[in-house]
């Protein structure tokens, strides 16, 4: 049965993944607005640089030289299909607890950032260069840290209720 709490509480999970959502276009618009491609600004010296790059493929450059036609499409429709499914755990109350709430939550609104960029760009737009070094991580956006952060935080609750003993073994 569904009740208020759980109405409230689906609001605040809606309202964090539309910011997660917000926080990534502005972002890339911005980028993209004030960059051009393969700019890069120095952030914080040898750690963080602002590098505009476009990713046709998936996470870590995954397909990005594929040339199939079909790549764009097959990517929208499975994370349609993610999106769908992390809606109806939220609307459920089948996300778990806080944590695994909050975790869904910012993966929606992730997976909806890179979503979103593929319908209107064909591609995601990235501009987040970590670095130590010499040593570089793929660049990536605000949707992808959304989306790392959240599974952080599922991951977490996971952890969590793991290491407590069981109710029903008590």
């Amino acid at each position: 049965m569904t009740t208020a709490r759980n109405w409230r509480d689906w609001w605040w999970q809606l309202l964090l993944a539309c910011g997660a959502l917000a926080a990534d276009q502005i972002s890339k618009h911005a980028v993209e607005e004030y960059s051009r491609p393969g700019a890069m600004h120095v952030l914080v010296p040898g750690m963080i640089n602002l590098v505009h790059t476009n990713n046709p493929g998936v996470a870590f450059g995954i397909f990005a030289e594929s040339n199939s036609p079909w790549l764009t499409p097959i990517l929208i429709v499975f994370s349609a299909a993610v999106i769908l499914f992390l809606c109806w755990l939220l609307a459920t109350g089948r996300a778990g607890g806080r944590l695994g709430q909050t975790g869904i939550a910012l993966i929606l609104g992730g997976a909806a950032g890179n979503v979103l960029d593929r319908v209107v760009r064909r591609s995601v737009t990235d501009f987040i260069d970590f670095h130590v070094g010499a040593h570089h991580w793929y660049t990536f956006n605000l949707a992808d840290s959304a989306i790392v952060l959240g599974a952080g935080l599922v991951l977490l609750e996971l952890l969590r209720d793991w290491r407590q003993p069981s109710r029903e073994s008590a």
